[in-house]
């Protein structure tokens, strides 16, 4: 072959070479920045977020770059939602009910008393209407918001007393995440919203009286068990926590095509190692806490029957108040009524067997 003809050939395959490269590397580089609402020491749910940025710097070749900061490093937790919003940085990672003071739905998009376990919310958010709903209600806010972690199941928390009868909750002074506080305060009890980082100090000093974080790795971590005696389950309030990734709308809307589906992927990354995590590291440090003598206890039945009562009359009551909310949760609890009669056949049955055998 003489040189006129290699150079033919070589440009040949040169073209057909960057025709099947992927299209995400020919994008401009770009960089964002996440505001957490978490602190960098709880690498489970903090740790989602990077979860997120070393998978789109990954998937762009290092072209879309995103740095995480905790909490208090850009702003305060519960103030991420207003960056956003303001464009002051593209993604918040946060729990959505934080900011139910909005309004209620962004407890939806989170966790609700009684509300699904993490497997039936998630179905719902990613082929139910949920992530439809939400968006739209999102929208609202300049926020597109993206699945980013859950918690399984919470425990109920740590108390300074027994807690016995839905008398013992009232005048109590809870820290509680967000919505569930609502259902607290009608039951008696004074709920406070204080961020992961100020909770061990304020059950040390007797500013609160009991207090509610995640589960036994993060609580653990937190050293919760060295102020408070008595270790309560279930988190009624939180049968699953998803997180959540909002985005600036503007600052999504610019991404090509590629960069979206990029963002999308690596926010299934994130939320499928965080349930990975909290699924793998619990039942070790469950075992650490009962060795330190910790008291894990059951809610009574009493207690879960009038806290379950208490919840249902604040659902019709924002139901006539709030069309948001009307509209949202009538899709989220027909959605939940099939899952539970479905997860009695099989899921439920199975595991209550299980728990029973020796392995």
């Amino acid at each position: 072959m003489d040189r006129r003809s290699m150079l033919k050939h070589a440009g040949i395959a040169g073209i057909v070479a960057a025709a099947a490269a992927p299209a995400v590397h020919a994008q401009p580089a770009i960089r964002w920045r996440i505001a957490s609402s978490f602190p960098k020491s709880l690498d489970t749910i903090y740790g989602s977020a990077e979860v997120f940025a070393q998978a789109v710097k990954s998937m762009t070749g290092g072209k879309f770059d995103v740095s995480v900061h905790q909490a208090g490093e850009l702003m305060p937790a519960f103030n991420v939602v207003d960056g956003v919003q303001s464009g002051t940085v593209e993604v918040a990672h946060t729990a959505p009910y934080y900011f139910f003071g909005k309004n209620e739905v962004f407890a939806i998009g989170g966790a609700i008393p009684f509300g699904m376990n993490s497997r039936q919310l998630t179905s719902w958010m990613v082929d139910g209407d949920g992530g439809k709903l939400m968006g739209e209600f999102y929208d609202k806010y300049n926020v597109v918001p993206l699945v980013g972690g859950n918690t399984g199941a919470q425990m109920g928390g740590w108390f300074r007393k027994e807690i016995k009868t839905p008398e013992d909750i009232k005048g109590l002074k809870f820290r509680v995440g967000g919505f569930a506080g609502k259902v607290l305060e009608k039951m008696g009890a004074v709920p406070q919203n204080i961020p992961a980082g100020e909770i061990y100090q304020a059950l040390e000093k007797g500013t609160i009286d009991a207090a509610e974080w995640i589960g036994p790795y993060d609580d653990l971590k937190l050293g919760l068990n060295k102020v408070a005696p008595f270790y309560y389950y279930p988190g009624w309030w939180e049968g699953s926590l998803n997180l959540s990734f909002y985005i600036n709308n503007k600052a999504f809307n610019s991404l090509s095509n590629e960069y979206k589906a990029v963002v999308r992927a690596a926010s299934y990354e994130a939320h499928v190692t965080c349930q990975a995590r909290y699924d793998a590291r619990n039942p070790g440090a469950i075992k650490q806490l009962v060795a330190a003598k910790t008291k894990v206890l059951p809610f009574s039945q009493q207690v879960l029957e009038a806290s379950f009562k208490a919840t249902m009359e604040l659902y019709d009551e924002l139901a006539a108040s709030n069309p948001d909310w009307k509209k949202i949760y009538s899709s989220y609890r027909n959605f939940q009524r099939d899952q539970v009669l479905w997860f009695r056949f099989a899921e439920g049955r199975f595991d209550s067997f299980m728990a029973t055998q020796k392995l």
